[in-house]
């Protein structure tokens, strides 16, 4: 596939040097389909045009490339925001924003490849899993393969960094998503327990006390198949111990 890039930077010299770093990439290639010189350009492409990624300086003249980032996460459809710049003191600010990457200039060949090579990965994972949810399965890519993990074998999903773990069973996969798109679509199968967890409602088989070194005395659910038990927030506690009940667990 090839990655189509919206490059904004207001310095022509900058813009010039991306697009021919951008042409000497491979597996992933990317194409780049538009050049803006402040964010007011680049909203009103984006407005007419679909981009997989934004590459964009921070300092330019009106909006900056912080102000735009936070404006492309208003857009329908969603694009990967990359931050080009010379300064690396934005970076903390750039990631709350979630940014894809904080790329300084001068920008490296091998650094602006493993840019697209993630974006290449979230894009075919994002496709998969939209072609696959009426099937009941997550696709997940892991060490250049991909695993088709069947919904049935999940135990629990636990958000973690930037992944999710995908617990069966028999192993553990990442997962690279969001948690509360997969509540949202897999409600029926799966019941928050807490803010980073889900757990498979059929697999919740008891509620008990628990002592947790950080999080102090508590409550945790154990799950059929693992050893691993986990934490359960006060604010889901009643809707836990319902689905025990329910079950006859407990």
């Amino acid at each position: 596939m090839s990655i189509k890039v919206l490059v904004v930077d207001d310095e022509s010299l900058a813009r010039a040097r991306l697009v021919v770093l951008l042409g000497d990439c491979s597996q992933p290639t990317a194409t780049v389909v538009g050049e803006a010189t402040n964010a007011v350009q680049a909203v009103e492409f984006l407005q007419h045009h679909e981009v997989d990624a934004v590459l964009l300086d921070i300092h330019m003249p009106g909006m900056d490339g912080l102000a735009l980032a936070q404006t492309l996460k208003t857009l329908p459809k969603p694009v990967a925001v990359v931050f080009v710049t010379a300064y690396a003191e934005h970076a903390v600010q750039a990631f709350e924003l979630e940014a894809l990457d904080y790329l300084t200039k001068p920008v490296r060949l091998e650094r602006l490849q493993a840019m697209l090579q993630k974006i290449e990965r979230l894009t075919l994972v994002d496709k998969a899993l939209e072609h696959d949810f009426s099937d009941e399965v997550l696709v997940i890519q892991e060490r250049g393969r991909t695993e088709r993990v069947p919904l049935a074998q999940v135990l629990y999903l636990k958000a973690e960094l930037k992944y999710i773990t995908v617990r069966t069973a028999a192993r553990s996969y990442i997962l690279e998503g969001s948690l509360g798109e997969l509540e949202t679509r897999y409600a029926s199968r799966f019941m928050r327990i807490h803010r980073n967890a889900l757990v498979a409602r059929r697999a919740v088989r008891a509620l008990e006390q628990h002592h947790d070194p950080e999080e102090g005395e508590g409550w945790a659910v154990r799950l059929e198949g693992i050893e691993e038990v986990l934490l359960v927030s006060r604010r889901q506690l009643a809707a836990v111990r319902g689905l025990v009940r329910r079950a006859g667990a407990g």
